[in-house]
């Protein structure tokens, strides 16, 4: 019986979550193949100026997995005022930084792209994407922060709900002002940004309206916003702060990666780009499970089911085995469908042919790394690990030896995406490891 329940559940939030992320991966293919249809370089300004909001959402990420680290937890004790004063500690704390990104990518857009490319025709896209998107980074902090947040207490249909229905409209948005259809005006990249903004309004418009009227368990209450609880706080920081940390360091990582791939040509821009897309693709069952697996067994945790909780560790790395190689096969099954299909020169198509081969390798070590990180060792506060590791491998590793193999030894452009790559296979006996240990399995709540 336990067993059924195991994979009931674990069904009931994996589905909604994979979705979740297939949605969002398709806002991003959108942009992505049409993009590709008006030219290289304006996809790859495009590409890059995304890296902006990419890092924002990475640091969201942080502070809603840092918080679900408590909230989790809190839910398997039926602490939900707990949880209420948490969730507008977290709001604030991402409100802030979705103002304080908006203001630097207005005040000097031009000098964020000159950190990614020396290609002015590319940075000039950029600027044009950049200047509109930085109005998404307030909305986006309300609605991404709640609706993480929320799928700890096992809330999680309502973000496929929100970011479906944004999808559509970012689609349709883009169909008609990127190609100039219905008489409208032919805007370009400037229209994949209206497109964006116009989806963001939206999923912060249904956001309010299910937190208001539906959300009978946890509400937003500005009095949590305003008057924080001071020992929560310094829960919320001590356990939030690593995660953080490890979210924008990594997101910055990745950042550097797109770096030094934007200073070897907008070919190998184009091609990364699409590879970017593909990883994300083949991940979203994954990314579904590391959630899964820390809302479960947070939950456990919180029940003072320690035996239970090392159970479902057990299970989900089992079933992400599973996923990691069916993602890679997914990506093998795809690559001759996306090089047919995208009109990049011939270059760019070849890079992208070699990105895809060393992409499906490095899926499978991914993520296992994720739900070892994101998954089990969030659930139970042991945030400072995963960060050590994460940002380890990363920094001194990867993007080390890629920067020294781009720009001193001057290798081919696929040896550099294959090292910048080499970060997840770095990571993996040290992530392992740790799992095995069970130094991860605490209780982090309060009486």
């Amino acid at each position: 019986m336990e067993k059924e329940n195991f994979y009931k559940k674990v069904i009931s939030l994996v589905l909604p979550m994979a979705m979740q992320n297939l949605i969002n991966v398709g806002g991003t293919a959108a942009d992505v193949i049409m993009l590709g249809k008006v030219d290289e370089k304006v996809l790859s300004g495009a590409s890059l100026g995304g890296q902006v909001p990419f890092i924002l959402n990475l640091f969201l990420f942080g502070i809603a997995s840092g918080a679900a680290v408590l909230t989790a937890q809190y839910w398997g004790k039926k602490d939900t005022d707990s949880i209420e004063k948490i969730l507008g500690i977290a709001l604030t704390t991402a409100m802030a930084a979705g103002l304080l990104f908006a203001v630097v990518t207005l005040a000097v857009p031009r000098q964020v792209m000159g950190v990614f490319t020396n290609d002015e025709e590319v940075i000039g896209y950029g600027v044009q994407y950049l200047q509109i998107l930085a109005f998404t980074y307030p909305v986006v902090t309300v609605t991404a922060t709640y609706l993480n947040i929320i799928k700890s207490i096992e809330r999680v249909v309502i973000s496929t709900i929100v970011y479906a229905s944004s999808l559509i409209i970012n689609i349709i948005i883009n169909g008609i002002l990127i190609f100039g259809l219905f008489g409208a005006p032919r805007l370009g990249v400037v229209g994949a940004a209206i497109g964006t903004l116009c989806a963001r309004i939206l999923e912060l418009v249904i956001v309010a309206f299910y937190a208001h009227f539906k959300n009978r368990d946890v509400k937003i209450k500005l009095k949590h916003m305003l008057r924080m609880d001071k020992q929560l706080c310094r829960d919320f920081f001590l356990y939030s702060s690593p995660v953080i940390a490890n979210e924008l360091l990594w997101g910055l990582g990745v950042s550097a990666n797109s770096a030094i791939i934007g200073h070897l040509g907008s070919s190998a821009t184009a091609a990364y780009s699409v590879a970017q897309v593909t990883r994300q693709l083949a991940m979203v069952i994954v990314m579904g499970l590391a959630n899964a697996t820390a809302i479960m067994i947070g939950k456990a945790i919180g029940e003072k089911r320690e035996d239970i909780a090392l159970l479902y560790a057990k299970k989900f790395m089992k079933l992400t085995i599973i996923c990691t190689v069916l993602g890679s096969l997914l990506v093998v099954l795809i690559r001759p469908f996306l090089i047919s299909g995208l009109e990049f020169s011939g270059q760019a198509a070849e890079y992208m042919r070699i990105f895809l081969i060393f992409l499906a390798v490095h899926i499978i070590f991914h993520g296992i790394n994720v739900t070892i990180i994101v998954g089990i060792l969030r659930s139970g506060g042991d945030t400072r690990y995963g960060m050590y590791v994460d940002v380890g491998s990363m920094w001194l590793g990867s993007i080390l030896c890629g920067f020294l193999a781009a720009f001193v030894f001057r290798l081919p452009v696929e040896a550099v995406y294959a090292i910048l790559l080499c970060d997840e296979l770095i990571k993996l006996p040290f992530a392992y490891t740790r799992y095995r240990s069970k130094k991860w399995l605490k209780s982090v709540t309060r009486d």
